[in-house]
């Protein structure tokens, strides 16, 4: 499976969790600010379980965040 079949919600889209092998139900969007202008965008695949969990990791380290529905999109994060 492609990056961009991913993002659009195509089949095989798992959670990004280490060793999670459920669907993705959420994109958790992110950028290190320390590295990236506010117009870079990465995202993670999380299902139900791990959404919270995977955020937290990346608000912890005080990267800007955005949880959407899975196949949502966003322009920035800031």
């Amino acid at each position: 499976m492609s990056l961009l079949g991913m993002l659009d919600g195509g089949p095989g889209a798992v959670c990004s969790a280490s060793g999670c092998a459920a669907s993705a139900a959420h994109a958790i969007h992110w950028r290190n600010p320390r590295i990236h202008g506010e117009d870079r965008v990465k995202t993670w695949a999380a299902c139900d379980d791990h959404r919270e969990s995977l955020a937290a990791w990346l608000r912890s380290r005080a990267f800007p965040v955005a949880v959407t529905p899975f196949g949502e999109t966003v322009e920035r994060v800031a």
